[in-house]
Protein backbone atom coordinates (compact mmCIF):
# COMPACT_ATOMS: atom_id res chain seq x y z
CA UNK A 1 0.00 0.00 0.00
CA UNK A 2 0.94 3.57 -0.73
CA UNK A 3 0.19 6.72 1.66
CA UNK A 4 -1.33 9.88 -0.28
CA UNK A 5 0.61 12.78 -0.63
CA UNK A 6 -0.73 15.85 1.25
CA UNK A 7 -0.45 19.08 0.70
CA UNK A 8 -0.11 22.35 2.58
CA UNK A 9 -2.71 23.19 0.19
CA UNK A 10 -5.53 20.66 0.82
CA UNK A 11 -6.37 20.87 4.52
CA UNK A 12 -9.31 22.30 4.98
CA UNK A 13 -10.38 25.51 6.64
CA UNK A 14 -12.53 23.82 8.36
CA UNK A 15 -10.05 22.55 10.29
CA UNK A 16 -8.83 24.51 13.32
CA UNK A 17 -4.98 23.42 13.03
CA UNK A 18 -2.86 22.82 9.75
CA UNK A 19 0.49 21.03 11.59
CA UNK A 20 -0.25 19.33 15.09
CA UNK A 21 2.44 17.88 17.87
CA UNK A 22 0.89 14.82 19.19
CA UNK A 23 2.69 14.07 22.50
CA UNK A 24 1.87 10.23 24.01
CA UNK A 25 3.32 8.38 27.07
CA UNK A 26 5.31 5.36 26.42
CA UNK A 27 2.13 4.09 29.06
CA UNK A 28 -0.17 4.31 26.16
CA UNK A 29 1.18 1.64 23.95
CA UNK A 30 0.88 -0.56 26.79
CA UNK A 31 -2.60 -1.13 26.52
CA UNK A 32 -3.77 -3.97 29.85
CA UNK A 33 -0.31 -5.34 29.55
CA UNK A 34 2.11 -4.45 33.19
CA UNK A 35 4.34 -3.49 30.01
CA UNK A 36 6.02 -3.53 26.62
CA UNK A 37 3.86 -3.23 23.42
CA UNK A 38 0.20 -4.44 22.73
CA UNK A 39 0.00 -4.98 19.05
CA UNK A 40 -3.68 -4.12 19.33
CA UNK A 41 -3.43 -0.85 21.04
CA UNK A 42 -0.16 0.48 18.73
CA UNK A 43 -2.26 -0.26 15.89
CA UNK A 44 -5.08 1.60 17.53
CA UNK A 45 -3.16 4.63 18.00
CA UNK A 46 -2.15 4.38 14.30
CA UNK A 47 -5.56 4.29 13.74
CA UNK A 48 -6.07 6.90 15.32
CA UNK A 49 -3.32 9.28 13.97
CA UNK A 50 -4.30 7.99 10.06
CA UNK A 51 -7.75 9.58 10.93
CA UNK A 52 -6.08 13.36 11.36
CA UNK A 53 -3.80 12.59 8.33
CA UNK A 54 -6.92 12.10 6.29
CA UNK A 55 -8.35 15.24 7.25
CA UNK A 56 -5.24 16.96 5.60
CA UNK A 57 -3.89 17.63 8.81
CA UNK A 58 -0.15 17.76 8.90
CA UNK A 59 1.12 15.08 12.12
CA UNK A 60 4.64 14.85 14.04
CA UNK A 61 4.49 12.61 16.69
CA UNK A 62 6.85 12.28 20.04
CA UNK A 63 6.05 9.26 22.41
CA UNK A 64 8.14 8.71 25.83
CA UNK A 65 9.47 5.02 27.01
CA UNK A 66 7.64 4.40 30.41
CA UNK A 67 6.25 1.29 29.19
CA UNK A 68 9.92 -0.14 28.70
CA UNK A 69 12.27 1.79 30.86
CA UNK A 70 12.08 5.24 32.76
CA UNK A 71 15.16 7.17 33.05
CA UNK A 72 14.32 9.14 36.58
CA UNK A 73 13.33 5.13 37.51
CA UNK A 74 16.38 3.64 37.30
CA UNK A 75 18.18 6.90 38.67
CA UNK A 76 16.47 6.82 41.69
CA UNK A 77 17.81 2.74 41.67
CA UNK A 78 20.93 3.79 42.35
CA UNK A 79 21.88 4.00 38.27
CA UNK A 80 23.86 6.84 37.03
CA UNK A 81 20.93 9.26 36.07
CA UNK A 82 23.04 9.86 32.42
CA UNK A 83 23.03 6.23 31.61
CA UNK A 84 19.82 5.98 32.60
CA UNK A 85 18.47 8.63 31.11
CA UNK A 86 20.37 7.88 27.25
CA UNK A 87 18.45 3.89 27.79
CA UNK A 88 15.31 5.87 28.05
CA UNK A 89 16.03 7.27 24.69
CA UNK A 90 16.81 3.91 23.13
CA UNK A 91 13.25 2.82 24.38
CA UNK A 92 11.65 6.08 22.66
CA UNK A 93 13.29 4.91 19.67
CA UNK A 94 11.81 1.17 20.03
CA UNK A 95 8.13 2.70 20.27
CA UNK A 96 8.95 4.77 17.46
CA UNK A 97 9.56 2.27 15.41
CA UNK A 98 6.67 0.16 16.31
CA UNK A 99 3.89 3.04 15.86
CA UNK A 100 5.76 3.56 12.40
CA UNK A 101 5.55 -0.17 11.56
CA UNK A 102 1.74 -0.22 12.29
CA UNK A 103 1.13 3.43 10.23
CA UNK A 104 3.10 2.17 7.00
CA UNK A 105 0.97 -1.10 7.28
CA UNK A 106 -2.26 0.78 7.26
CA UNK A 107 -0.63 2.92 4.62
CA UNK A 108 0.33 6.05 6.06
CA UNK A 109 4.41 6.84 4.71
CA UNK A 110 6.41 7.41 8.49
CA UNK A 111 9.69 8.44 9.09
CA UNK A 112 11.51 8.29 12.10
CA UNK A 113 14.04 10.66 13.00
CA UNK A 114 16.49 10.10 16.13
CA UNK A 115 18.17 12.79 17.80
CA UNK A 116 20.89 9.82 18.39
CA UNK A 117 22.48 8.75 15.01
CA UNK A 118 20.91 5.15 14.30
CA UNK A 119 21.79 5.54 10.42
CA UNK A 120 21.09 1.69 9.89
CA UNK A 121 17.20 1.86 11.46
CA UNK A 122 16.13 5.50 10.91
CA UNK A 123 16.65 8.86 9.67
CA UNK A 124 18.95 11.18 12.23
CA UNK A 125 16.92 14.86 12.99
CA UNK A 126 17.21 17.55 10.19
CA UNK A 127 14.77 19.83 10.53
CA UNK A 128 14.60 20.99 7.01
CA UNK A 129 13.86 17.66 6.04
CA UNK A 130 11.48 16.82 8.89
CA UNK A 131 9.47 19.83 7.55
CA UNK A 132 9.46 18.67 3.90
CA UNK A 133 8.41 15.34 4.73
CA UNK A 134 5.18 16.74 6.57
CA UNK A 135 4.38 19.35 3.84
CA UNK A 136 4.43 15.93 1.78
CA UNK A 137 1.65 14.20 4.15
CA UNK A 138 4.03 12.01 5.82
CA UNK A 139 4.06 11.34 9.62
CA UNK A 140 7.23 12.21 11.23
CA UNK A 141 8.24 10.25 14.56
CA UNK A 142 10.78 12.04 17.03
CA UNK A 143 12.71 9.70 18.96
CA UNK A 144 15.23 9.77 21.31
CA UNK A 145 14.22 12.80 23.10
CA UNK A 146 16.38 16.17 22.39
CA UNK A 147 19.40 13.53 22.48
CA UNK A 148 20.70 14.91 26.44
CA UNK A 149 20.14 13.39 29.49
CA UNK A 150 18.38 15.23 32.40
CA UNK A 151 15.61 16.41 29.64
CA UNK A 152 11.88 14.80 29.58
CA UNK A 153 9.91 13.74 26.20
CA UNK A 154 7.40 16.76 27.20
CA UNK A 155 10.36 19.11 27.01
CA UNK A 156 11.20 17.36 23.62
CA UNK A 157 7.88 17.50 22.04
CA UNK A 158 7.83 21.00 22.94
CA UNK A 159 11.24 21.69 21.56
CA UNK A 160 10.27 20.00 17.92
CA UNK A 161 6.65 21.47 17.98
CA UNK A 162 8.41 24.88 18.31
CA UNK A 163 10.88 24.23 15.53
CA UNK A 164 7.92 22.37 13.41
CA UNK A 165 6.03 25.63 13.67
CA UNK A 166 3.24 23.51 14.46
CA UNK A 167 -0.08 25.07 15.44
CA UNK A 168 -0.55 22.90 18.81
CA UNK A 169 0.87 20.58 20.89
CA UNK A 170 -1.76 18.08 21.62
CA UNK A 171 -0.46 16.04 24.88
CA UNK A 172 -2.68 12.70 24.88
CA UNK A 173 -3.37 11.40 28.32
CA UNK A 174 -5.55 8.60 30.02
CA UNK A 175 -7.93 12.00 31.21
CA UNK A 176 -9.78 14.02 29.26
CA UNK A 177 -8.54 17.41 30.16
CA UNK A 178 -6.92 19.29 33.17
CA UNK A 179 -7.98 19.06 36.60
CA UNK A 180 -7.68 21.16 40.22
CA UNK A 181 -7.05 17.69 41.39
CA UNK A 182 -6.56 13.90 40.24
CA UNK A 183 -10.15 12.95 39.20
CA UNK A 184 -9.59 9.71 40.05
CA UNK A 185 -9.25 10.10 43.71
CA UNK A 186 -11.13 13.61 44.17
CA UNK A 187 -14.98 13.77 42.84
CA UNK A 188 -14.87 17.07 43.48
CA UNK A 189 -12.20 17.60 41.11
CA UNK A 190 -13.03 20.77 38.74
CA UNK A 191 -12.38 20.15 35.07
CA UNK A 192 -10.19 23.50 33.31
CA UNK A 193 -12.14 24.23 29.59
CA UNK A 194 -9.21 26.77 29.30
CA UNK A 195 -6.00 27.56 31.77
CA UNK A 196 -3.09 29.57 31.36
CA UNK A 197 0.73 28.59 31.12
CA UNK A 198 0.62 30.77 34.31
CA UNK A 199 -2.58 28.79 36.16
CA UNK A 200 -0.81 25.89 35.08
CA UNK A 201 2.73 26.21 36.52
CA UNK A 202 1.54 27.99 39.77
CA UNK A 203 -0.62 25.39 40.55
CA UNK A 204 1.73 22.72 39.42
CA UNK A 205 -1.13 21.13 37.87
CA UNK A 206 1.47 18.20 36.59
CA UNK A 207 0.14 18.90 32.58
CA UNK A 208 3.66 18.53 31.31
CA UNK A 209 6.99 19.12 33.16
CA UNK A 210 8.07 23.07 34.08
CA UNK A 211 10.67 23.55 31.26
CA UNK A 212 8.30 22.22 28.24
CA UNK A 213 5.25 24.37 29.36
CA UNK A 214 7.83 27.73 29.80
CA UNK A 215 9.02 26.96 25.80
CA UNK A 216 5.50 26.64 25.10
CA UNK A 217 4.32 29.93 26.07
CA UNK A 218 7.84 31.55 24.92
CA UNK A 219 6.56 30.49 21.60
CA UNK A 220 2.97 30.44 22.23
CA UNK A 221 2.60 27.26 21.09
CA UNK A 222 -1.00 26.08 22.83
CA UNK A 223 -1.39 23.16 24.27
CA UNK A 224 -4.46 20.95 24.00
CA UNK A 225 -4.78 17.92 26.63
CA UNK A 226 -7.25 15.41 26.23
CA UNK A 227 -7.95 11.64 26.24
CA UNK A 228 -5.83 9.30 23.79
CA UNK A 229 -7.18 5.91 25.29
CA UNK A 230 -10.80 6.46 23.13
CA UNK A 231 -10.83 5.47 19.64
CA UNK A 232 -11.21 8.43 17.43
CA UNK A 233 -10.75 10.82 19.61
CA UNK A 234 -7.55 12.51 18.48
CA UNK A 235 -9.70 13.18 15.22
CA UNK A 236 -12.61 14.55 17.07
CA UNK A 237 -10.03 16.82 19.37
CA UNK A 238 -8.15 18.02 16.43
CA UNK A 239 -11.13 19.18 15.31
CA UNK A 240 -12.22 21.08 18.03
CA UNK A 241 -15.10 18.45 19.32
CA UNK A 242 -15.11 16.42 22.28
CA UNK A 243 -13.64 17.20 25.92
CA UNK A 244 -10.48 18.56 26.55
CA UNK A 245 -8.31 21.52 27.97
CA UNK A 246 -6.47 24.40 26.29
CA UNK A 247 -3.31 25.43 27.75
CA UNK A 248 -2.75 29.12 26.82
CA UNK A 249 -1.05 32.61 27.33
CA UNK A 250 -5.17 33.82 27.79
Amino acid sequence: MTAKDTSTSTVSSAHPYKRVMLKMSGEVLMGNKEFGLDPDTVNRVASDIKEVVDLGIEVCVVVGAGNIFRGVSGAASGMDRTTADYMGMLGIVINALALQNSLENMGIQTRVQSAIRMDSICEPYIRRRAMRHMEKGRVVIFAAGTGNPYFTTDTGAALRASEMDCDVIMKGTKVDGVYSADPKTDPDATHFDRISYIDVLTKDLKVMDATAISLARENNIPIVVFSVMEKGNFAQIAQSKGKYTVVTNT
